[in-house]
């Protein structure tokens, strides 16, 4: 992808969650760290053009909440960065790349540690397959099939200072 289909996939996507949602009323986006966050705030701009009301953006951190680290003794609401309490919300956690499905488990583990939201939604720029968890996304921007073996780079003019998505091969 490069970035003008980015660009196109991300503004799909907020469309689809307009129309999912019934407009934004009670919704939340909250972006995993790093690459999702920036990814949330971009479908965040698109929601205001489209109905003119902006929507909250937060950050979840997920370290503590990996399950191939070893925990660490305080989980908590902080790795939430929310703007409103999330209580009863829609919660649509955005990601960059889904792959296995255990970084959405962690969030969704952080999310639920800072509330109890009404729901949790899932928009990817990427799904790459092989989950090992049983999780799928409601939004997604592009379907890749990959090995194993290959890899997606995700990049982002916010953090990476150019936009495109790779297959990395072997």
């Amino acid at each position: 992808m490069d970035e003008s289909a980015i660009r196109r996939a991300l503004t799909r996507i907020a469309h689809e969650i307009v129309e999912r949602n019934k407009g934004i009323e009670g919704c939340i986006l909250a972006g995993i760290r790093t690459r999702g966050v920036y990814l949330a705030q971009r479908i965040a701009e698109r929601i205001l053009e489209i109905e003119g009301r902006p929507v909250p953006v937060g950050e979840v951190d997920i370290t503590r909440y990996r399950d191939d680290r070893p925990h660490e003794a305080s989980i908590g609401a902080d790795s939430c960065e929310l703007p409103v309490p999330i209580k009863d919300m829609t919660v649509i956690l955005c990601d960059d790349v889904l792959y296995t499905g255990r970084t959405i488990r962690a969030a969704m583990d952080a999310i639920m540690d800072c509330g109890r939201p009404q729901s949790i939604q899932l928009a990817v720029l990427v799904d790459r397959g092989h989950r090992e968890l049983p999780i799928r996304p409601d939004y997604v921007g592009k379907n890749v099939p990959t090995s194993r073996q290959e890899q997606i780079a995700v990049g982002l003019r916010e953090f990476d200072r150019t936009d495109g998505v790779t297959i990395i091969h072997p």
